[in-house]
């Protein structure tokens, strides 16, 4: 997989100086987690819906990306899942999930993490270039990361993408969206899939869904509905891994939908979700 070309970046910065910072950032706020996790969580407010919690460490481990990024890189711009946009001047924007999973971290379920990135153009998905990024699984502590033309590591140790031998022999990741009838649209779309491969898993970590992807414990994963900062280190630690990262109908990934994996299993795979309509456009049988 070849890297886009990296952007110009502030003078005396480096990929490398950007990836060790989101590398710093994600374990101190995954130790925060972690360590100041209740025996029982208590919802502090919902978002989309009534089943989109956010919780008081959601908005504690942001404040806390938010006050080292302030510290460390002041004219950076922030955009985070909890808090207020920050702008910056630098051509620099951070992206922060301070728990991604928030419902398995609510449950005791393993699959949580703090997701961050910086990217480099505007703060818009289909715009920027994601520099470096990290995403370090609380539960267990293991932290992939990746810088741009860097590749990616899991715990400092390489990863690449694995090569299952066809579409029918992969396992692949997914997720769904906290609206029901979002997810009754997922749960037909995933009539089509699930017949034409080996089987499905839903973590429920879009971040470390990717993050699995790129060092081989998944083959292929889609999702409709991800937001920037579920993807966007996710995204690069996947691309570094020789993964593409793809929307349907030529489309960038994004919200309407993101697939990822080897090039020719996601083209194989795109082909089956776009006819079954899974980001929302109109497909025979789905208008």
């Amino acid at each position: 997989m070849i890297s886009p070309a990296t952007p110009e970046l502030p003078d005396g910065v480096t990929v490398t100086a950007l990836r060790d910072l989101a590398v710093r950032l994600a374990t101190a706020a995954g130790a925060l987690v972690r360590e100041g996790r209740p025996e029982r969580v208590v919802v502090a407010a919902t978002k989309s819906s009534e089943v989109d919690p956010v919780t008081v460490m959601d908005r504690a481990s942001e404040d806390l990306l938010r006050e080292m990024i302030a510290a460390e890189r002041p004219d950076d711009a922030i955009l985070g899942e909890e808090g207020d946009d920050v702008p910056g001047t630098s051509g620099l924007t951070w992206v922060l999930d301070p728990i991604d999973g928030t419902v398995n971290y609510l449950y005791g379920v393993a699959s949580w993490a703090v997701s961050v990135a910086v990217v480099a153009g505007p703060p818009d998905p289909a715009s920027w270039t994601v520099v470096a990024g990290c995403v370090h699984s609380i539960a267990d502590g293991r932290t992939w990361s990746a810088g741009l033309g860097e590749g990616a590591t899991r715990d400092g140790v390489p990863v690449r993408v694995g090569a299952p031998a066809s579409l029918g022999t992969s396992l692949v990741g997914t997720g769904f969206g906290y609206d029901a009838g979002r997810r009754a649209e997922q749960a037909q779309v995933l009539t089509q899939v699930l017949p034409r491969i080996r089987d499905i898993r839903r973590l429920g970590s879009a971040a470390i869904d990717l993050c699995l992807l790129a060092d081989g414990s998944l083959d292929l994963y889609y999702e409709r509905g991800l937001n920037p900062w579920d993807m966007a280190a996710g995204a690069i630690v996947a691309t570094e891994a020789g993964a593409v990262v793809t929307g349907l109908r030529g489309a960038p990934a994004g919200n309407a939908m993101t697939v990822a994996g080897p090039p020719d299993l996601v083209a194989q795979l795109a082909e089956i979700l776009e006819a079954a309509g899974a980001d929302g456009a109109s497909s025979p049988g789905h208008g």
